[in-house]
């Protein structure tokens, strides 16, 4: 019986597989087996941890804003400069204020007085009716 020729296909992905764990260390770069279950877990993990960066960033830029904020009492809190943030409409996302509060400071302080000044100029007519500071036409007496 004749010797058979195999063809060059299982070879091509065999080198393929071993191209991607190329770093790993010890069988799990050189036995087929164990590289492709390393492949199958190191994408996992991958994946997963996408979102866990995601997460982690977050709540960093969080407690590095939290920090300055309560440092020099300029919102008292982070929650109340991200909503002034939002009342205002600046459209700063985490990470910005984050990185200001890093590198400069002063700049952040003047971003929070800017909303402070602003926020104590204009006068809250629905809260002031609400509190009965103010009445209107239909309710005075005349």
């Amino acid at each position: 019986m004749t010797r058979v020729r195999r063809g060059y296909i299982a070879r091509r992905r065999r080198t393929k597989i071993r191209f991607f764990a190329s770093t790993f260390r010890g069988a799990h770069s050189s036995l087929i087996r164990t590289i492709t279950q390393q492949k199958i877990r190191a994408l996992a993990s991958s994946h997963r941890d996408r979102g866990r960066q995601k997460r982690d960033f977050r709540r960093l830029w969080i407690t590095r804003i939290n920090a300055i904020t309560r440092e020099k009492w300029v919102l008292y809190s982070y929650s109340r400069l991200i909503h002034n943030l939002y009342k205002k409409q600046l459209l700063l996302n985490r990470k910005i204020p984050a990185q200001i509060a890093i590198s400069n400071k002063n700049c952040l302080y003047m971003i929070s007085n800017k909303i402070i000044k602003s926020n104590s100029n204009k006068v809250d007519y629905k809260v002031m009716y609400s509190k009965g500071m103010i009445e209107t036409k239909q309710n005075s007496p005349e």
